[in-house]
């Protein structure tokens, strides 16, 4: 089962690498992003001392998932969404579609970029700080931040692929995926900062939500299981409908170079 996507992980790394320069610069910028992520949160705490109910070191949570949220994007899902975009326009795709492996996970992990892992590392030294000064979570909390950072992982991430397969109908998408981006920065800060139809668009429409607060409030006790159900259901029906948009799209895909 995990032969396909180890293989699939192995190769992508090794491509990125092959260029050494690039690779130590992509690092740096990798690290500098990390510190630019938390450092708005301790400007605004160092002049009040909670936000919405949350303190600095409970914000730290949602920052700290924030971050490993935005490694998995930009490690994964934007050079590989983005690499099927480039392959639509200029029929690189065709070489894809014709290996005897699902499309949808080749589509999806043919490529890395390791600068991520920065941001990653940043994430969780920021979480462990955190939990050191609130203090550890029970075992059944753990466990429910998992599921939450689970169920958001797949619903972010078939919110992107639903944004990809817009590329087999339209020439140019890339200024939908920047603004995808941009949009899911909200996510960097508590979903109950915002209010009324933000909220709603940032847990359902937009799930950023389900991959940053809710994993940090089911750490913090503060998750209901009215919220637990609807983000997983938000998760399963996310992955659920990207499949089928995405299949839809390839049946009706026209090679470029025909």
């Amino acid at each position: 089962m995990w032969r396909v996507p180890l293989a699939l992980a192995r190769v992508a790394v090794m491509a990125a690498m092959q260029y050494r320069a690039s690779f130590v610069a992509e690092m740096a910028v990798g690290v500098v992003a990390a510190a630019g992520v938390a450092a708005p949160l301790f400007l605004v705490y160092a002049h009040v001392p909670s936000v919405a109910g949350w303190s600095l070191d409970e914000a730290l949570l949602v920052t700290a998932f924030f971050l490993a949220y935005n490694a998995f994007v930009s490690g994964v899902i934007e050079p590989n969404l983005g690499a099927v975009v480039d392959g639509v326009r200029a029929g690189q795709l065709d070489y894809m579609l014709i290996r005897p492996v699902d499309a949808q996970l080749l589509l999806s992990f043919q490529k890395v970029a390791p600068a991520a892992l920065w941001e990653l590392l940043a994430g969780l030294v920021v979480g462990g700080v955190a939990l050191s000064r609130l203090g550890l979570p029970t075992p059944v909390q753990a466990l429910a931040a998992a599921a939450m950072l689970g169920s958001g992982v797949a619903a972010t991430y078939g919110l992107w692929l639903l944004v990809t397969c817009t590329s087999f109908w339209f020439v140019r998408v890339d200024n939908l995926r920047f603004l995808l981006g941009a949009i899911t920065d909200a996510g960097r800060w508590p979903i109950s900062v915002y209010s009324g139809w933000v909220r709603i668009a940032l847990t359902t429409v937009i799930p950023v939500a389900l991959v940053t607060s809710y994993p940090a409030m089911a750490l913090l006790g503060r998750l209901d299981l009215e919220l637990a159900f609807g983000s997983a259901g938000v998760g399963v029906a996310s992955l659920v409908v990207s499949r089928r948009v995405l299949f839809r799209a390839l049946a009706h895909y026209t090679s470029a170079s025909s």
